[in-house]
């Protein structure tokens, strides 16, 4: 309550799901500005389980095309995903929630949460996501 620090916010509801679910891996990336580029790209954020990939491109993997959708993506088997990054072979079944900012308009992060059993999330787990996300607008 009352905490206005976006990376606190983040650590604190990856590790509560994480927690509370025991999923394989919970964590957020982030919209960066990359300063040799001047792309913007995810960049690890906040998370709880094992090593993760640091960068993801807009449009790549799940968490890229969530964001380039602008919408949460469900994916009951990870294998089956054209273009799925695999940062664990231990993750079978993925959902990316966007965040949006105060205004709504532009994504300043994704919510990326990994099973390790296929079709694990469905369209309970997108609401409410959704609804846990917003407190970081």
């Amino acid at each position: 309550e009352d905490e206005t620090d976006t990376i606190a916010n983040m650590a604190n509801i990856a590790s509560m799901i994480h927690q509370t679910f025991g999923f394989w891996w919970t964590g957020f990336y982030r919209v960066r500005t990359i300063p040799e580029s001047e792309k913007e790209m995810l960049v690890l954020g906040p998370f709880q389980g094992p090593l993760a990939c640091s960068r993801i491109p807009f449009g790549r993997g799940v968490c890229g095309t969530a964001w380039k959708l602008a919408e949460t993506v469900i994916v009951s088997d990870v294998d089956k995903f054209p273009g799925h990054i695999a940062c664990s072979s231990a993750s079978r079944s993925e959902i990316v929630v966007p965040v949006f900012g105060e205004d709504g308009s532009k994504i300043t992060a994704v919510l990326d949460i990994d099973s390790a059993e296929l079709a694990t999330f469905d369209e309970v787990d997108k609401e409410w996501l959704e609804k846990i996300v917003k407190v970081l607008a």
